[in-house]
């Protein structure tokens, strides 16, 4: 169906439908100007905002409308979850083009409200508009916490320990597969259209990359992870981090936001970062150093976090989290400590789009 048979406020009605309150500070959702929030006593609201765009965040060659509504909702989570907040509601607002239709949309609202309902999230509102230039997404998420739980990126000190969730590096892989792939099929496409086989054409209508034993990294790349679940493991053991965000733009380029904002330095060991064997794999088979991919990969999502020295033995007993380095004195700078002893020091090599 065209968008345009139903018009805007047809299509928020059509999408709507599928969408029910959960949390009790939402009085009012979608329907009205505003929505209608009533902020529970003693609690602080977290805010954050994320604008991706077709051609520099996705490319639909390769990234199914459910999966990229999924992710959409789980950055901006992963970010509410970085101030050790606990998301309640989201507005959306998307840019369509004349290319998709109803259904293209209901299929991203399916991966948004599957990413909501894990976390028990509200969509409250949000806003469309027509594009010329392909899709637009703008998610902004509101998360709530007790003023002294929150954890800003700033209180990082001198001999704290940082720790990563997860592993690194396997959404990047995951990034360089699916480009890989994408190439290969573009080259086949044109030397089809050069011989002007028709067969060939038609063959390549339905032709499938083979991604066994790559799994993980595509979903790593397609279907990320708000890591709450180590919110909900630093809480339970009791353990508040001194600082803390989360893994969008490559280890490197996070960690020395913590510390420029600490007004600290840092020493984290090569041998220590967390690596999948697949992203292992996948580095070899590109010739690409699989550290160097860890560090400044970006789109892990992984919680990167500092705790006191005197945590050690509880943080380290935990499931899912390492111990990488400790942080300096300012004057000390960052620095990597290689596998050999060598120290060289940390670059911002991670995503900036912005960058010429």
């Amino acid at each position: 169906m065209e968008i345009s048979e139903l018009g805007e406020f047809g299509l928020i009605e059509r999408l709507a439908k599928e969408i029910s309150v959960k949390n009790a500070t939402t009085v009012r959702g979608i329907g009205d100007d505003c929505a209608v929030l009533a902020p529970t006593e003693g609690m602080q609201t977290v805010v954050t905002t994320d604008l991706l765009m077709e051609g520099i965040h996705f490319d639909l060659t390769y990234v199914p409308l459910r999966h990229l509504g999924y992710k959409a909702v789980m950055v901006n989570l992963s970010d509410v979850f970085a101030m050790n907040a606990e998301p309640r509601q989201v507005t959306v607002s998307l840019a369509l083009s004349s290319k998709f239709k109803v259904e293209d949309v209901e299929e991203l609202y399916a991966g948004m409200r599957l990413a909501c309902e894990k976390w028990g999230v509200d969509i409250v509102g949000g806003d469309t508009t027509a594009s010329l230039t392909g899709l637009a997404i703008s998610i902004t998420a509101l998360g709530e916490a007790r003023a002294d739980d929150i954890v800003l990126r700033s209180g990082a000190k001198p001999t704290d320990l940082i720790c990563v969730s997860g592993n690194l590096g396997a959404a990047y892989m995951g990034l360089q597969l699916l480009e890989r792939e994408k190439l290969i099929y573009d080259e086949q496409v044109a030397e089809a259209r050069k011989s002007g086989s028709k067969e060939q054409m038609e063959l390549l209508k339905d032709a499938q990359p083979d991604f066994s034993g790559k799994e993980y990294i595509l979903e790593r790349q397609l279907k990320p992870e708000a890591r709450g679940d180590i919110v909900a493991t630093l809480r339970k053991a009791g353990i508040r981090p001194t600082s803390m965000m989360d893994i969008s733009d490559g280890l490197s380029s996070e960690l020395m936001h913590i510390c420029k904002q600490s007004q600290t330095g840092c020493r984290i060991y090569e041998e220590r970062l967390p690596l999948d064997y697949q992203t292992a794999a996948m580095a070899e088979e590109l010739n690409l150093n699989v550290s160097t991919c860890a560090l400044n990969g970006g789109e892990d999502y992984e919680l990167l976090f500092t705790v006191p020295l005197a945590q050690n033995d509880t943080v380290s007993a935990l499931e899912d989290i390492c111990v990488i380095g400790y942080i300096t004195e300012p004057d000390k700078g960052c620095a990597l400590i290689t596998r050999d002893g060598g120290e060289h020091s940390l670059k911002a090599q991670g995503w900036n789009p912005l960058k010429a």
